[in-house]
């Protein structure tokens, strides 16, 4: 993969992201998650930062606070070619209904698919593999040109999570995270009183959505992403584990 030159540049010691992110954290970690997003796209990053969604079970609360900020930011969406339809028909419900702007559907490398996956299996055998050419890569390219990108993430969703801040670094980025903080009632509360629409596959007992074939229910008292790579180690797809930077200056890959 060609190299991508970062905007913010790698210096010794502590990088400008961190730096930055630490700045934010100070002044705006402890706000509301409106004034952390105000924060975020008032800052340097102004311009130059975008909403990484999955367009999954919660995400129709963040686009909402998102779009309540600026509707015309920069959202990207994986198209890994392994979603569920009605993530796929949720997706463009949310679009409309929240008048986004700017969704960018980013597909995996066709080359790479056909080299590494033409069969389309690869999620059964090499799961941290199939993550990589269909998430972690295609998010390192859709994100070139950007200084910061925002993410969904929140606390109780599992314990890898438990200690998130509102601001970080990740690699050369900063990664905003504003609902961090926020509880299942948070969110639930958030979504009922804007009337958001839900997930269709949130009433089956998906808790946490992702591709079709690595997704599965979650059973009362799980986490909720417990449903998630069902039956492995596995966690995360790679790109919240600081892979996206890696990938993008080739060191990953």
């Amino acid at each position: 993969m060609a190299r991508v030159e970062p905007i913010i540049p790698a210096v010794a010691g502590p990088s400008p992201a961190a730096l930055l992110a630490e700045d934010l954290e100070a002044a705006h970690g402890s706000g509301t998650a409106i004034e952390i997003l105000e924060a975020a796209l008032g800052s340097v990053l102004a311009g130059r930062i975008a909403l990484v969604s999955s367009f999954g079970a919660d995400s129709a609360v963040l686009l909402h606070l998102a779009a309540t900020v600026d509707r015309d930011l920069p959202v990207i969406f994986l198209e890994t070619g392994k979603h569920f339809p009605e993530t796929l028909r949720y997706r463009d419900r949310l679009i409309e209904r929240l008048g986004l702007t700017d969704v960018r559907s980013i597909a995996p490398d066709p080359a790479r698919l056909a080299e590494i996956d033409p069969n389309g299996t690869l999620w059964f055998s090499q799961p941290d593999l199939c993550c990589r050419i269909r998430k972690v890569e295609p998010l390192a390219r859709a994100l070139a040109g950007f200084d910061g990108w925002i993410s969904g993430r929140k606390r109780f969703q599992a314990a890898t999570r438990a200690a998130l801040p509102a601001f970080e670094a990740d690699g050369f980025r900063v990664k905003v995270n504003p609902i961090a903080r926020w509880s299942r009632a948070d969110i639930d509360g958030y979504a009922a009183l804007h009337d958001l629409p839900t997930h269709p596959l949130v009433e089956q007992g998906f808790r946490s959505i992702g591709c079709m074939p690595c997704t599965d229910k979650v059973a009362d008292g799980e986490d909720e992403r417990a449903g998630r790579w069902r039956g492995g180690a596995k966690t995360e797809c790679g790109i919240h584990l600081g892979l996206v930077g890696r990938e993008a200056d080739g060191s990953g890959i």
